[in-house]
């Protein structure tokens, strides 16, 4: 027994020593998201997990214990040093868990709110979790953690649910975890990035990529929604809408981008496109100008590759630039995100995004009204994580970001046990619920085109938000 626990007391302590040696200044993406987190416009990812079956606070404890010994920027807190910002392992807070009793079938959904809109203290850590219990062992329980963006992507976040449930499954079948495989500490982006992007000549490619981008826009300024009243950042909200589509639709809408030899990312950049300048065009207008920002996941480009197992801010962004003329199709529309996205995809645009991206948060801030694309989309694809965890099972999982400071329409999208969620996030009061809601329907009409639903019946049949 002693030796057991001695050796707990030396692997506690090369845990120690290994998240140490991970403090570092941040990265410009990693400033400019903590930048934005501290002006109140927060940008933390949400994820939500519904669950059927046996979970309480003292299972869900101990696992986030567990998972901040794993990954060792859950262990990390932002600090100002040296005139700049750092992380910091020493000082950093437990995971702090807050239980919520449901009260009603609107509970998670008010939560969710909640967590959309409350910065995290990033001084103290850069996690917390809040558990909504099961009344009964036949009733559904909710999980949903907020993240600093800085630290984790879409991917990444979905990934590192994956050791919580893991975790979580091994706590109820009454194993005893002396050991945690912690990992090991990702290099900055900056390091990762090919050799011809780093040093001067990587800045010099970042600025004309720059220069490319403000020319495309002012050349084809595209449609974006229109503002219904105007607030200062530290007077707005993060409103969200979600919509949930079963296996038969999201089965026959995979098929029918397979058959039009489209990607289900240019499809769905493609109705939310068509779905926003529907709703904000004039009706006597032939040809819009639209864009859209499509969220690409960089770990294959880094070099080394970068392991799906590591946290961190390993996207990137590519815009597309599009007219819609009065007899654009659907899936010709799609056919040209597709295009443009596999073109950018082969340049060093993809690495500029990473290192100028302190330069859109600087135009955030100085035009706080202006909005610069017409759909922004965040797909991670297929969830490729167990359902089945013996006492409980993971019924739905999906994630969003938080979007009180930029003028858009986010559209967050994950597949789980073949269905595909859907989750808007807006900007209130700049853009209405009722406005999303309308976006949210039309996006539901288009994925719907030739698949044989019935689309005046898809708003009352797939959709819920939480207004409910």
């Amino acid at each position: 027994m002693a030796q057991s626990i001695r050796i707990s007391k030396l692997h506690d302590l090369l845990i120690y020593e290994v998240f140490v040696n991970n403090n570092r200044e941040l990265e410009p993406i990693e400033k400019a998201i903590e930048i934005m987190n501290r002006h109140g416009g927060t940008m933390n990812v949400v994820t939500v997990m519904r669950f059927t079956g046996f979970i309480n606070e003292k299972i869900v404890r101990h696992a986030l214990n567990l998972l901040q010994r794993r990954h060792p920027r859950l262990h990390s807190r932002i600090v100002k040093a040296s005139g700049s910002l750092h992380f910091e392992t020493e000082g950093t807070q437990q995971i702090p868990l807050r239980i919520v009793k449901k009260v009603s079938k609107q509970t998670w959904q008010n939560v969710i709110s909640l967590e959309l809109n409350q910065t995290i203290d990033s001084s103290k850590v850069l996690m917390r979790a809040v558990l909504i219990p099961p009344e009964s062992t036949d009733s559904e329980s909710y999980l949903i953690t907020t993240i600093h963006h800085a630290i984790v992507d879409g991917l990444s976040s979905i990934k590192m649910h994956q050791d919580l449930l893991t975790y979580m499954q091994k706590i109820v079948c009454g194993e005893q975890i002396t050991q945690v495989d912690s990992l090991s500490p990702l290099p900055p982006i900056g390091q990762l990035l090919p050799k011809s992007m780093q040093g001067w000549t990587g800045q010099l490619k970042a600025m004309s990529y720059w220069s490319r981008l403000v020319f495309k826009y002012l050349s084809n300024i595209p449609e974006t929604l229109k503002l219904e009243k105007l607030a200062p950042i530290n007077l707005r909200r993060c409103g969200w809408v979600t919509v949930q589509l079963d296996k038969e639709l999201t089965r026959r809408f995979i098929n029918l981008c397979r058959q039009e030899k489209v990607t289900v990312q240019g499809a769905l950049c493609a109705a939310l496109m068509f779905a926003t300048a529907k709703k904000s065009s004039l009706e006597n207008r032939k040809d819009i100008c639209v864009s859209c920002n499509s969220y690409v996941d960089l770990r294959k480009h880094l070099s080394p590759v970068a392991s799906s197992d590591n946290m961190g801010v390993l996207a990137s962004w590519v815009i597309t630039w599009h007219t819609i003329k009065s007899n654009t199709s659907f899936w010709e529309l799609a056919r040209d995100v597709k295009q443009q996205l596999n073109t950018s995809l082969k340049s060093d645009d993809i690495y500029s995004v990473v290192l100028m991206s302190h330069m859109m948060l600087e135009y955030y801030l100085a035009w706080p009204n202006q909005g610069i694309m017409t759909a922004d989309i965040s797909n991670i694809g297929r969830v490729n994580i167990p359902r089945d965890y013996g006492k409980f099972k993971l019924e739905e999982i999906s994630f969003m970001v938080g979007a009180a400071l930029a003028v858009s329409n986010t559209m967050c999208v994950t597949t789980f046990e073949e269905k595909m969620i859907l989750n808007f996030t807006y900007p209130e009061p700049l853009i209405s619920r009722e406005t999303v809601e309308n976006i949210a329907n039309q996006v539901l009409y288009y994925l719907s085109v030739d698949s044989g639903v019935d689309s005046e019946r898809l708003f009352e049949k797939y959709y819920y938000s939480s207004r409910q």
